[in-house]
């Protein structure tokens, strides 16, 4: 009885948990959760290291973010694997000391100036001999994060590498990655412009206006490439790059964020991007949750702490610390607005401005503005005077900032929705169950149900000329009615075979076909009460109107005995969604034909599989096509390198063609092998 329940229950869980499921992805706040995820994603190993220079630097870069603190054993560690790159700048990659410099920076190691003396030396050169756009970038990035640690670096011919990074750029704001790339890309947009931006920091002389205009230019265009989805979210995305170049819209938007940002920081004004679209970028980052991998945690952090202040807009976020509302607890809507990383907003007004129901039609547009709680930080109102009922809604809210200089400083991105659910009590009434016979329709036994308090146990007792009717209403806290999500019949014979009824209907209509026919449309009945008619009872007639178990004989394998009855009903907003027991029908059918289909075997005791097992005494050697099989595999896997390669398509499927037959002959023969030995052994 406990096992039946329980699997019910977990159907019904299930239903519900799906049903809540879109609500779960809302904007929020970087949280102590993403703090514990990028702990466990950059935790060092056995030895205290983080990998590569790149990955130790990212991990620091983390801890220094979200202000993780780490074992001052492990900072010892990690800046002396700084130190030793550093310690021979002449033979080490532009990359390694860019990273190792910005470690140094992190951590605070003490470096001493003779050692970074011989790293500028190093990047100086490389700025003077390369046209790669990453070389510029390391080289450059190096220097400023030298600069950056108190010593005195400048590029004295800086006009020169500014112009040498600008030759990469293309018409539509995206870069290519050196003089001889066919394609450009957006992921290289954004480290040019960090890049120039280091350029601009580390001058001698102030760079030509003109070309810091083009360069505001050239952004304009880049963000009119970027992408965005229907909630207001804006990403940038490569467009055609090779599949090696392709990095991702997470890297991607990222090194568009450091690298407009980082401009925006050195250049004279202020860059004319769209408040909304700085927002929606900030909203992108937000919206991915908890990442996986370590890289787009990186870049996810990272990019929201450069949004958290920058001269362009810092975005405010606004997001509800619960989505669901309980018309029963008389719950408070709570609003919050601050920053990506949950800091404060400036004195801001929230309005309620519109609520619109699932079908987007509009419950209400009385514009209703939020009391604040300076305490707790958050906006409020009661939900009760807005006299909206149980079900999903849309809550259009709007931001204004009290104090005009905040307007050019604050991204709030106009109007923001919010889907929620609001839950109550659903109210359930005149339940009753009965059978009654098929021609006459006079019911010969009915009994009053109490679906909520507790279990019944009804006693009924049918033939296969009888139904079965089960009936009962559903209102809403506000009086109306309510058809719930998921109902459930479930009837299981006393030799455990079930039989799971779904109930499906319309809102005024409810219908339900217990075996595959196509019914006649007299078979819908309207409810002008949400009234849930179970006929457990259809046969093939499609002109009667009254059916019963006669056309379910064979569906329920003609299994005379004791069926109990059970009842789930639930829904994502009703709070008392029930499963409950009803009781037993006793029900006698026909006997079954000689060719009459045969119940299903049931499931074994799940722990019988841990019990011992017969000693395995022999063992299976497959003919020499076994062989030529896994060699066919090998030919394709390697037909696919090929393909990868050098091969054009056409003559890869040429090949695959030959190798394909070959590989169903052999495949066969072996198979065969196997299944004649394998008898053998049986008869044996």
């Amino acid at each position: 009885m406990a096992g039946r329940r329980l699997a019910s229950a977990a159907l019904l869980t299930l239903l519900l948990a799906v049903a809540v499921a879109p609500l779960s992805s809302a904007v929020r706040p970087v949280s102590d959760a993403h703090r514990s995820a990028a702990a466990e994603l950059f935790a060092p190993s056995a030895d205290g290291s983080f990998g590569d220079l790149e990955s130790t630097y990212e991990a620091v870069r983390m801890f220094q973010i979200l202000g993780l603190d780490k074992d001052k054993s492990l900072t010892g560690t990690v800046c002396k694997f700084a130190a030793e790159k550093l310690a021979s700048p002449a033979s080490a990659l532009a990359k390694d000391l860019f990273h190792a410099v910005r470690i140094s920076g992190a951590l605070g190691c003490s470096v001493d100036p003779g050692v970074y003396n011989g790293v500028v030396a190093r990047l100086k050169a490389v700025i003077k001999d390369t046209n790669s756009l990453l070389e510029f970038y390391y080289s450059v990035g190096g220097l400023l994060s030298i600069k950056e640690q108190g010593n005195n670096v400048i590029i004295s011919d800086a006009e020169s590498t500014f112009h040498a990074i600008k030759a990469l750029s293309q018409s539509d704001g995206r870069w290519r990655y050196d003089t001889n790339s066919a394609e450009s890309s957006t992921f290289a947009a954004g480290i040019a412009l960090e890049a120039l931006a280091g350029v601009v920091s580390l001058a001698d002389a102030e760079v030509d206006q003109s070309m810091i205009g083009v360069v505001k230019n050239n952004i304009m265009k880049l963000f009119d490439t970027i992408k965005s989805y229907d909630d207001g979210t804006f990403y940038f995305d490569e467009k055609h790059v090779d599949a090696n170049e392709y990095k991702g819209p997470i890297t991607t938007s990222a090194s568009v964020v450091r690298g407009v940002v980082s401009f925006g920081s050195v250049a004279s004004g202020k860059l004319d991007i769209p408040g909304e679209k700085i927002l929606g970028l900030a909203k992108f980052f937000l919206n991915i949750g908890l990442p996986g991998s370590s890289k787009d945690c990186f870049n996810q952090i990272e990019a929201l702490s450069i949004l958290e202040n920058n001269r362009l807009f810092v975005p405010l976020i606004l997001s509800l610390p619960s989505k669901v509302f309980s018309l029963t607890s008389k719950d408070q809507l709570k609003v919050e607005v601050t920053t990506v990383f949950g800091s404060a907003a400036p004195p801001l007004k929230v309005n309620l401005v519109q609520v619109l129901g699932s079908d987007s039609k509009v419950i209400t547009s009385e514009n209703k503005e939020l009391q604040f709680d300076h305490d707790n930080n958050v906006h409020y109102l009661d939900i009760a005077p807005l006299k909206i009922d149980v079900g999903k809604y849309s809550l259009v809210f709007e931001i204004s900032l009290q104090e005009p200089e905040h307007e050019t400083a604050y991204a709030t991105g106009g109007r923001n929705t919010e889907n929620v659910f609001v839950t109550g009590v659903i109210k359930v009434d005149k339940a009753e169950i009965g059978i009654s016979d098929n021609d006459a329709g006079a019911v010969e036994s009915v009994q009053k149900l109490d679906l909520l308090l507790k279990d019944t146990k009804v006693s009924l007792s049918a033939n296969h000329l009888q139904k079965l009717r089960l009936s009962f209403q559903l209102t809403t806290p506000l009086g109306k009615t309510f058809k719930p999500h998921q109902v459930f019949l479930k009837l299981k014979h006393e030799s455990k075979v079930e039989h799971l009824f779904v109930v499906p209907g319309s809102a005024r209509q409810f219908k339900i076909v217990l075996v595959e026919y196509h019914p006649h449309p007299l078979l819908q009945f309207t409810l002008l009460v949400f009234s849930v008619i179970v006929l457990c009872s259809l046969n093939h007639d499609a002109n009667r109107t009254n059916k019963d178990f006669l056309g379910l004989v064979e569906k329920l394998y003609y299994l005379s005995g004791r069926y109990d009855l059970e009842l789930a009903v639930g829904d994502a907003v009703m709070e008392n969604s029930f499963l409950r027991a009803l009781g037993h029908l006793e029900l006698d059918l026909p006997e079954a034909p000689e060719k009459a289909p045969r119940p299903p075997a049931q499931a074994v005791d799940p722990f019988s599989k841990f019990g011992p097992k017969a000693e395995i005494s022999h063992i299976f050697r497959p003919a020499a096509f076994a062989s030529l099989f896994h060699a066919g595999i090998g030919a394709v896997l390697l037909l696919y390198v090929l393909f990868w390669v050098k091969l054009d398509l056409f003559t890869t499927l040429k090949y695959l063609g030959f190798l394909g037959i070959f590989l169903v002959f052999v495949g066969h023969r072996a198979l065969s092998y196997l299944s004649s030995a394998s008898a053998k052994q049986k008869t044996a």
